[in-house]
């Protein structure tokens, strides 16, 4: 069973935390300091750790420093409420792999885990990725649902490849277009719509009300897979 810490010293939040991903089937323990958090994440073989910014005893930056210095290779996701982004460089220079800002949505929160378990795991880039109905296969190019092929566009095709690389993460339409069209695009958000809505007809069971192209209005798209 995957093992997961949670180090979280507000306790309603870490009992939120627990609750959620033990019915996605993790083992997860709690830890409410830096100094439990920095012990117990060198002796409990953990397969990752979500670790909190703001701790007594030592702050979520100095655990994550000090458990890197020693040589731990485990994923750490760091949580904070900080929206700075200097702040969010930060932890990624000191070793952190991800962070999620306060407040998250679950559904986000167990997506990026699942992309730092499995990038942990050694699971290709290119791997195939399954959803619903739905395989896509990066290598060869296919999609394919119910086991049947889809065409897809190219643009189609590289826009389902940047949401997929980026679940449960917005993407904005700037991103979007840079990432599929290119940077020196003169397309329009438009074009955009368009493409997903093209996209939502090849891969959602109901298109009118998407379950994983989802659209935040004001934001951009997310994927949720």
């Amino acid at each position: 069973m995957t093992r997961i810490l949670v180090v979280e010293d507000e306790p309603g939040i870490a009992l939120g935390l627990e609750d959620d991903l033990t019915m996605e089937g993790y083992q997860v323990e709690i830890a409410a300091d830096g100094v439990t958090a920095s012990r117990r994440a060198r002796e409990g073989n953990f397969d990752l750790i979500l670790l909190d910014v703001m701790l007594p005893g030592k702050d979520g930056f100095e655990v994550c420093r000090e458990l890197r210095r020693g040589g731990l290779r485990t994923p750490i996701l760091m949580l904070t409420a900080k929206t700075q982004e200097a702040e969010k460089v930060m932890g990624l220079e000191l070793g952190a792999d991800d962070y999620v800002t306060k407040p998250f949505g679950t559904r986000e929160l167990r997506a990026r885990i699942r992309a730092l378990l499995r990038r942990a795991a050694g699971e290709p880039e290119n791997a195939p990725f399954c959803f619903g109905e739905v395989e896509v296969d990066f290598e060869r190019g296919e999609l394919r649902r119910q086991g049947r092929p889809v065409d897809l566009t190219p643009l189609e095709f590289k826009l389902l490849g940047l949401f997929i690389r980026s679940r449960g993460r917005v993407l904005s339409r700037e991103r979007l277009l840079e990432g599929a069209w290119g940077a020196d695009t003169f397309a329009s958000d438009r074009i955009v719509d368009n493409h997903i809505a093209s996209l939502r007809r090849k891969i959602e069971p109901d298109p009118a009300n998407p379950r994983y192209l989802r659209n935040l209005r004001g934001l951009g798209y997310r994927f949720d897979g």
